[in-house]
């Protein structure tokens, strides 16, 4: 049966570019995870199979394991389509954005969670292209809400900033308490 290029087919014979390259990194962290359990978890004595520490993280990973080395062999058996540095080069651009949240945690005992909260949200929304004054503005109120939402409300534990010294007494309690 001739297969109609307007629908999509369920098995497809050729391999999309970078699916081998993906291929390869997902069985090199699987096998690299699975090399560790022995040293990242223990055994308890008079414990049953399933009460293990071990037992449900190595499971995991050996399934993790096969399915990645299947689908490594499924890819590399499957026709080669062009353009697989560039697909490889896209995910390499999107690592710019784990180095900005980085930054951004980094940047919290500095200026503290309010500021470089605000400053991240900010940012991203120009990095993203967005330029319009409803935009900054949205993401300024993102950026609040967020704030309250972990600072007081979830009552999460984040340090305040060294900036937060320069403030006085009664202002810099609210800063370090709620922002």
């Amino acid at each position: 049966m001739e297969h109609d290029n307007a629908t999509p087919h369920v098995f497809p014979e050729a391999r999309r570019p970078g699916e081998l390259f993906y291929s390869l990194i997902f069985l090199a962290t699987a096998l690299a995870l699975l090399s560790m359990i022995f040293w990242q978890t223990s055994v308890l004595p008079g414990k049953g199979f399933a009460a293990q520490p071990r037992t449900w993280p190595l499971i995991s990973l050996v399934g993790m394991t096969l399915f990645a080395f299947a689908n490594l062999v499924a890819t590399s058996r499957s026709a080669r389509t062009p353009g697989r540095w560039r697909e490889v080069v896209v995910w390499i651009r999107s690592l710019e954005h784990v180095g900005w949240y980085l930054l951004y945690v980094a940047a919290i005992p500095a200026v503290g969670y309010l500021g470089a909260t605000l400053a991240f949200c900010l940012f991203m929304t120009w990095r993203a292209g967005y330029r319009s004054g409803l935009a900054f503005a949205a993401a300024a109120s993102f950026a609040l809400f967020v704030v309250l939402l972990f600072k007081s409300l979830f009552n999460v534990k984040i340090p305040g900033g060294a900036v937060y010294e320069y403030l006085p007494d009664t202002l810099r309690y609210i800063m370090i308490r709620y922002f």
